[in-house]
């Protein structure tokens, strides 16, 4: 799925993928900044809860967003693909300053929003500013190739990711959460062994990556962000791999980047950011 263009003079709006389990309560930091980005005191969100099964998780947030300072919140639980037609709900979107995908089970959310109105419709918005962000699966969703499930592990294997069509919000990166804690390491860069142009993000819990219309990404939360960046790869045996083979993958760059610290998605160039000057 491709992104929406960015029409002139406009500038795309920010993508917030958060590796899951952020804190909610205690510093609350992560959904505190989505808000701003969001426009604050007057930030406008749709919460689609539609990839957890659990009733109160629509509500739940809308509270969490409420008590933050947001002007307005509503959920938009995506039960089925008609619901993707509907215009009360596309008209929502199409007000909303910001929108948020929560965590549970991302192909829950391809299969039913994949190639409905209002996947087109949020595609559109961020092309024409509107933040959109998303938690664990919420976060898998965003790009244009998304990893449906695989098997945890540091080493690559062929056979541990499955990858799936997202939502196309951009295809310079691909997302895997839950990263550090889940061991998702060999998943990641397996994903980057069937085509190194996307940027691998691993997202460890309550940490999120903060993507700015200048593509640059800064690290926010507790734990951290880990980039795979496979452009100059020199060599991928996956063509010649057997399902339960492992990979060789030669000439990866890895970044290990924690709170302050940045990664230009075009240049490929990390920083310490503000750690530089703590």
């Amino acid at each position: 799925m491709s992104p929406s263009r960015v029409a002139d003079g406009d500038e795309r709006g920010w993508i917030v993928p958060i590796g899951g389990a952020e804190d909610k309560e205690h510093d609350p930091r992560i959904l505190k900044r989505f808000v701003r980005v969001c426009g604050g005191g007057e930030a406008d969100i749709v919460v689609i809860p539609t990839a957890s099964r659990l009733e109160d998780t629509g509500a739940r947030y809308e509270k969490i967003f409420s008590d933050l300072g947001a002007a307005r919140v509503t959920s938009l639980n995506f039960a089925t693909r008609a619901d993707g037609e509907r215009e009360d709900w596309l008209e929502r979107i199409a007000y909303a300053t910001g929108v948020f995908f929560t965590g549970g089970n991302q192909l829950r959310l391809s299969t039913i929003l994949g190639g409905t109105r209002a996947a087109k419709m949020i595609r559109q918005t961020n092309a024409a500013g509107v933040a959109v962000g998303g938690t664990s699966a919420g976060a898998s969703i965003l790009s244009e190739h998304m990893i449906a499930f695989g098997a945890e592990g540091g080493s690559p294997r062929a056979d541990s990711v499955r990858l799936a069509p997202g939502l196309g919000l951009t295809n310079r990166f691909i997302i895997d959460q839950h990263f550090r804690q889940r061991d998702r390491l060999g998943r990641l860069v397996s994903a980057l062994a069937y085509n190194p142009f996307p940027v691998g993000i691993g997202l460890d819990e309550d940490t999120a990556a903060f993507i700015g219309p200048d593509n640059t990404l800064e690290v926010e939360g507790s734990g951290a962000v880990t980039v795979v960046d496979a452009d100059g790869a020199e060599f991928s045996s996956m063509a010649q791999a057997d399902e339960s083979d492992p990979v060789c993958l030669i000439g990866l760059r890895v970044h290990v980047l924690v709170r302050g610290a940045t990664f230009n998605l075009h240049t490929r160039r990390a920083s310490a950011g503000t750690l530089e000057r703590g």
